[in-house]
């Protein structure tokens, strides 16, 4: 009894603060973030299991962002933290 009182003060509470042309979007907004917060949780749950089991994917390395060439640039692709080879000591 005392948590289905507790619940209609909030409602009640809510409807105050909001008024009853926002409660819509904000209960959209609510089953919203319910359900990303849901699928993040079935995500983290999984990759746990998957550990427990020893199944843990290795990541892959990533080789980080690529200069590319100007049109009639002869050095080619390098890196971004390489410097350009005219500028290499």
């Amino acid at each position: 009894m005392g948590r289905i009182l507790a619940f209609l003060i909030i409602i009640v509470m809510a409807a105050v603060f909001f008024g009853g042309k926002k409660l819509p979007d904000l209960a959209r907004a609510v089953g919203r973030s319910m359900r990303i917060l849901k699928s993040e949780t079935a995500a983290l749950r999984e990759e746990y299991a998957k550990e427990a089991r020893g199944e843990v994917d290795q990541p892959v390395a990533d080789p980080g962002p690529t200069i590319k060439a100007a049109p009639g640039d002869t050095a080619g692709t390098r890196p971004a933290g390489e410097p350009p080879a005219d500028r290499a000591r």
